[in-house]
């Protein structure tokens, strides 16, 4: 399997999305509110597996969104590198506001799963799944799994992060039946995008529980990054939304691609 770069338009949408509305003008004049995003209709829409990513900041274009009907999250929140102006004790209370935030995006019907690596900071652990937990808590949503994706071989000794990632899943109104068993522990996260990416097994892994588990056949990452969730999701023939804050990183999610036809590797 590899990626690629698609020569297709930058906007891309599917039937049920609707393009962001005008911004501020200068010299005061009015300033239309962007839209809702309107996926689908419900549980069990059919809708085409196309793409829409938005530019900008995730927090307010979910408060806006909320609750995206028909729709499943799957996201990985930014370290604190990427907010280095927070400090570690204000990143973990934004951690915890963000988590919440997408969780209660999520509607009933649908799981929101995180992808999460811990960090070490000045000699003490950060536990990234505890953080989840809590923005959990506070939201009444419960856990229906937490799987570990290995990062390195089991054994393998990894410098600077942690060897493993977390996958957690939660919902409030989904139960895991065990209707499709899937392994506790991912031996390997699959090909990734960039050095911050989700690996291409453990989108997949997160996509088709989804479909297997939930009534929801859209998938939304508000943290997409280059869009490996959003184009394994078009792959298994969901429509995808991703937000992202990075116009280069969101040009790039609108046109990755995968070439399935190419065997996974790693």
């Amino acid at each position: 399997m590899h990626f690629s770069r698609s020569a297709r338009p930058s906007t891309t949408s599917f039937p049920g999305t609707t393009e962001p509305g005008s911004r501020k003008l200068m010299g005061g004049e009015a300033q239309q509110d962007p839209p809702r995003v309107h996926v689908g209709a419900g549980p069990h829409a059919t809708l085409a597996p196309g793409r829409s990513v938005w530019c900008e900041d995730a927090l307010p274009w979910l408060r806006r969104n909320t609750p995206l009907v028909g729709c499943s999250l799957i996201t990985s929140l930014p370290d604190v590198s990427g907010l280095p102006e927070l400090g570690l004790a204000g990143w973990r209370h934004w951690f915890i506001a963000a988590a919440e935030l997408t969780l209660a995006a999520t509607p009933d019907e649908g799981v929101t799963i995180f992808y999460q690596t811990d960090i070490k900071v000045e000699g003490t652990w950060v536990d990234k799944s505890y953080l989840c937990h809590r923005a959990a808590e506070q939201g009444g949503a419960a856990l229906l799994w937490h799987r570990i994706v290995c990062r390195k071989p089991p054994g393998e000794v990894n410098l600077g992060r942690p060897a493993y990632s977390h996958m957690l899943c939660y919902s409030r109104g989904v139960r895991d039946r065990g209707a499709r068993p899937y392994p506790d522990v991912l031996p390997a996260l699959g090909e990734m995008t960039w050095s911050q990416a989700m690996g291409v097994a453990a989108c997949r892994l997160a996509c088709e529980y989804v479909l297997s588990h939930t009534a929801t056949r859209a998938i939304v990452d508000p943290f997409c990054g280059w869009g490996s969730v959003l184009a394994v999701a078009n792959e298994l023939g969901m429509p995808a939304v991703g937000v992202e804050i990075s116009r280069k990183r969101a040009r790039k999610a609108r046109n990755l691609q995968i070439d399935a036809a190419e065997p996974e590797r790693g």
